[in-house]
């Protein structure tokens, strides 16, 4: 098996690589998606956000209301702290367990991890079976990825620069790439980047 960590800054196209890699072969691990299993209701994960935060922050049918979480902690750097404290040790608890799963599967499968918080999660190779063969990263400017935020998701300028604030910086994402997918221009020059990534690191049965 071909462990590869995806990520990227938010709105710098982690998801339009994830979904060419899984149709090229690949299988995806969403951390997003483990991010909202660990504080789904009666999750070890909820109760510990309820017991820090508060149980205002449930909404009526007793999921999280994450809309008001994310006010609230976005704005303030301690609270997003403690956040991720309760956060990223489920998400990487799931996440190897969805990983030891793929691996029964198919032994020699490429497992794609799409992590957005991989530099501040501090996940690194060797912890949780997160033993990395390749780090990609979705690299896009600032500016763009403002505009993306703004135009495609509804946001304020104010609110989107607040985000990219509060995520590492693309200096520090960088330096941790094993390859770096430029996904400033169109889409097709994006998928024709993963496409020759792919053709790298796939078995020779699954390449293009």
């Amino acid at each position: 098996m071909q462990l590869i960590a995806l990520t990227g800054g938010i709105a710098a196209g982690k998801s339009t690589v994830g979904r060419r890699l899984a149709e090229l072969g690949a299988l995806r691990i969403d951390a997003d998606q483990l991010a909202r299993d660990a504080v789904a209701p009666g999750s070890p994960g909820l109760a510990q956000v309820v017991a820090r935060f508060g149980d205002g922050l449930l909404a009526a049918d007793g999921s999280l209301n994450r809309a008001a979480l994310g006010e609230r902690v976005f704005a303030n750097p301690d609270e997003l702290a403690a956040l991720n404290a309760i956060v990223h040790p489920e998400v990487r608890r799931l996440a190897d367990e969805a990983i030891q799963a793929a691996i029964r599967i198919a032994p020699d499968a490429v497992v794609v991890y799409e992590i957005p918080l991989l530099v501040e999660s501090g996940a690194k190779p060797g912890e949780a079976g997160l033993d990395w063969d390749t780090v990609v990263v979705a690299d896009a400017p600032v500016e763009t990825r403002v505009a993306r935020m703004v135009e495609l998701r509804g946001m304020t300028e104010a609110d989107a620069r607040s985000r990219i604030a509060n995520q590492a910086s693309d200096e520090d994402r960088r330096a941790i790439a094993d390859v770096l997918i430029d996904t400033s221009g169109t889409e097709q020059e994006t998928l024709e980047q993963v496409d020759a990534l792919w053709r790298r690191i796939a078995p020779a049965s699954s390449a293009p």
